[in-house]
């Protein structure tokens, strides 16, 4: 079989009226003939693809939907032209921050396409976990984009650690910008054992090497923006500058990378990156921008409230939920809020659609060729006792009786810091933020409750150690 035959190319129309079957087939020619691991991961991923298409039906009857030429209007009262002529290709695109992502950018007159092996669909079955929202599967979520809006975003469907998958890919849809979200994105999972370390590691750090690769001998001229994260700093007792620090040392001086101390295997991955992208771009003159974000919190964008099968993923379990979506959804079903240790543990934190906005900025604003730049990407920093504050306060508004219990820490990371981050560059680019305050609590405390009825208990508390031998990991 050719490379080219490897590519999903679905187009949404089509790709409405494939079967289960069909869809299967595409993921299983997706599978990286290198990787017996990553083979196994998209063989057991095949049921993932189909998502939740009766409980979609079902939601869809519920909820009117304006006529294409409404929604057209009202796209183009958004400013919807604002990438009008560019192709953005979202390696990732079927992720959390990816998913909505993709759907800003269209939204906005890019011509998007989405790059995913569906592997974190899969990862939910490993777990025996689940988003709290129902979410329908890639093929049902482009069909509708397209039925509400008359906008395409294509699909490759594939692993990018599959070399020859990826080439194809990027010479068919020649991006001008590649968002890259396509990685292992959970501390907690890079540490249930030698084989999920293994796998985050492999994963993160070959599919950006063979991303580099691909630009630099297919699309020289695009520009890359790479997801990073602000843990790739950990918690210095210095403050923590965007990338680059400037140091003086025996009467000398030079600006250097920021230095990295991550505390997981899945936060090295991304130092890995850095250090890999910060090599390319001086090697071969390619143009990269480096987002470390902080913690992504919230579900719904103006886009991914446009209908049901358009929803956004929310994890709330002890893998892959965040912080802040942890606290919702425990206070949202009357579990305590479970604070690691001492709870003085502080982050950069922003809203999802603060995420969205900070993509179409980078994109619109390109780094230079030759250059890797780097924009600390969040908009408050809070410590997880003050989180689990502003939730009991937002909880007691709406009728909840929120409680915070301190849990052992399961991490190996300082309770009581100093943290002091700079997130200047995207601010003076125009990101306009979404601060944390009562409002939004509220309003993501309400959409937890509609969807309480979904939450497993048994997702809730911590699931992995990072200290733990083998024969104690809860797999």
């Amino acid at each position: 079989m050719s490379a080219t035959q490897h590519i999903a190319r679905a187009s949404p129309a089509v790709a409405g009226q494939k079967n289960v079957k069909s869809q299967r087939q595409n993921v299983a020619r997706a599978c990286p003939a290198a990787s017996k691991q990553n083979k196994a991961i998209i063989h057991s991923m095949q049921a993932a693809v189909r998502g939740s298409p009766v409980a979609a039906r079902s939601r869809q009857q519920r909820h009117a939907q304006k006529p294409m030429q409404t929604m057209a209007a009202d796209l183009a009262d958004a400013g919807g032209a604002g990438g009008e002529g560019q192709r953005v290709m979202i390696i990732g695109g079927d992720g959390y921050c990816g998913w909505a992502t993709a759907l800003h950018l269209s939204k906005r007159g890019y011509e998007v396409c989405i790059v995913d092996s569906l592997v974190r669909r899969h990862m939910d079955l490993q777990l025996g976990s689940d988003t709290l929202t129902p979410i329908s599967s890639i093929y049902e979520r482009v069909a509708k984009w397209k039925e509400l809006t008359g906008l395409e975003i294509k699909l490759y469907i594939g692993d990018i650690c599959d070399y020859d998958f990826l080439v194809e890919a990027v010479k068919e849809f020649t991006p001008d910008a590649c968002v890259h979200f396509g990685e292992q994105r959970s501390a907690p999972y890079s540490m249930i054992d030698q084989k999920h370390a293994v796998f985050t590691q492999t994963n993160n750090v070959m599919g950006t090497i063979n991303t580099l690769y691909a630009i630099k001998d297919y699309a020289p001229e695009c520009h890359l923006v790479k997801l990073g994260t602000m843990g790739e700093y950990g918690t210095p007792n210095i403050d923590i500058e965007e990338g680059f620090i400037t140091i003086t040392h025996n009467g000398r001086t030079d600006t250097l990378p920021y230095p990295k101390q991550g505390g997981s295997f899945y936060h090295l991955s991304k130092v890995h990156d850095s250090h890999n992208i910060h090599f390319a771009t001086k090697a071969w003159n390619i143009a990269c921008t480096d987002l470390n974000q902080g913690v992504v919190y919230g579900v719904k964008t103006e886009e991914t409230i446009m209908d049901p099968v358009l929803m956004n993923r929310m994890d709330y379990d002890g893998v892959f939920g965040t912080a802040l979506n942890r606290f919702v959804v425990q206070t949202a079903v009357g579990h305590p809020m479970t604070v690691y240790g001492k709870g003085g543990q502080t982050r950069g934190y922003l809203d999802i659609r603060d995420t969205v906005r900070c993509l179409e900025l980078a994109i619109a604003n390109p780094a230079q060729r030759g250059e890797m730049r780097v924009f600390n990407q969040f908009t408050e920093m809070w410590s997880v006792n003050q989180l689990s504050e502003i939730i009991s306060t937002a909880g007691a508004k709406i009728g909840l009786t929120p409680e915070v219990i301190n849990v052992p820490n399961p991490r190996t990371e300082l309770e009581e810091h100093y943290y002091n981050a700079k997130n200047t560059s995207l601010l003076k680019l125009g990101l306009e933020p979404h601060l944390l305050g009562d409002e939004i609590v509220e309003t993501l405390l309400s959409f937890a409750v509609e969807y309480k009825d979904r939450v497993d208990y048994k997702a809730i508390m911590p699931a992995v150690d990072w200290k733990a031998r083998k024969e104690s990991v809860k797999a």
